[in-house]
């Protein structure tokens, strides 16, 4: 005689446990979430020692600075925010919430200013997709479109401001030289070779970037078959450098700059082209100097123009990067990073 139960009386299935973490691992993670919150505070403070003399100099120059002009370039890098934000929408398929999009990217203002090549900016917008429940693969690449857009558009208005003022935009030695453009494109061109050769001898790269590939042309086909998609994607893409020159020309003016609007966005159009892939936090360095060289070129003095350029960064990096790194550490430590 079996002892066992009737199978009726067994039951259909064990209740499933919550995996308890152990105290120490909550107080490891409790620990991790504060350290990223206080982590950008560190990182803008330690920033402002390295650089606190451009902060000083851009500051005094401010002081003295029309008040109506200094309104207007704030205008228009409020406005840039909010076209960065319109083309990570027009980069997604899925419907992002408006507040925490904006949010977020001003949030990755500031963390592109601390570390080089757009990174800071691109991890904090992976996060926030992650965060909506958007997959890796489809947010990395959002990531990539938005990338190959931006310089496609800024292309695109640089052909148009050549085209409209072919007289008064006087390129001169701006236009680089035959060996200059020889060594950049034999650069683009090892860089596709070597990404080439490592996809085909390791294979464990193969097949995400293969994924990736086909998650990015499927994601681009759908995008372009909705109007404001594209309209989202292309146009915020083509008004960011005309928002940053605007804010260029602006502070420029209120220092007392005497080149025109469309020279001041030529001469950003140029300069962000020229050096805009070196590797340096926001773009600051090269594009500075590209700048304050393309504005002298076109008739500004060069002490007017440095003055512009630093008093820009102090507008567009200085003022904006505490409250950003509140903003981002407000968002990590509400877990919509």
């Amino acid at each position: 005689m079996s002892l066992l139960p009737p199978a009726a009386a067994l039951p259909s299935a064990l209740p499933a446990t919550a995996p308890v973490r152990s105290p120490s691992a909550e107080r490891l993670s409790r620990l991790t979430r504060h350290g990223l919150t206080v982590l950008p505070l560190l990182l803008i403070g330690g920033w402002a020692l390295v650089d606190w003399r451009s902060v000083r100099d851009g500051a005094a120059r401010l002081a003295a600075a029309d008040p109506g002009w200094l309104l207007a370039a704030l205008f228009f890098t409020c406005l840039g925010w909010l076209a960065a934000a319109v083309v990570r929408q027009g980069a997604i398929p899925e419907r992002l919430p408006p507040g925490l999009l904006v949010a977020s990217q001003f949030a990755a203002g500031a963390a592109n200013h601390v570390l080089p090549a757009s990174i800071g900016a691109h991890a904090v917008t992976l996060r926030f997709l992650q965060s909506q429940g958007i997959p890796l693969a489809r947010g990395t690449a959002s990531l990539a479109l938005y990338s190959l857009v931006k310089p496609v558009a800024k292309t695109a208005v640089l052909i148009v401001f050549l085209v409209a003022f072919p007289g008064m935009l006087r390129l001169g030695e701006l236009v680089p030289d035959d060996r200059t453009l020889l060594l950049v494109a034999g650069g683009v061109g090892v860089a596709f070779v070597v990404a080439g050769c490592l996809l085909a001898v390791v294979p464990a790269l193969r097949r995400p970037a293969v994924c990736f590939l086909r998650t990015a042309l499927t994601d681009a086909r759908i995008l372009h078959t909705r109007p404001s998609r594209v309209l989202a994607l292309w146009g915020g893409a083509a008004a960011t450098p005309l928002l940053q020159g605007s804010v260029i020309a602006t502070v420029g003016f209120s220092l007392g700059l005497e080149l025109s609007w469309a020279q001041v966005v030529f001469a950003l159009l140029i300069a962000s082209t020229a050096v805009g892939a070196v590797p340096a936090p926001g773009g600051i360095g090269p594009v500075d100097a590209a700048l304050v060289f393309t504005m002298a070129a076109f008739g500004a003095p060069v002490g007017l123009a440095t003055a512009t350029v630093i008093a820009y960064r102090v507008i567009t990096v200085w003022l904006p990067l505490l409250p950003g790194a509140l903003v981002l550490s407000a968002l990590v430590h509400r877990k919509v990073l």
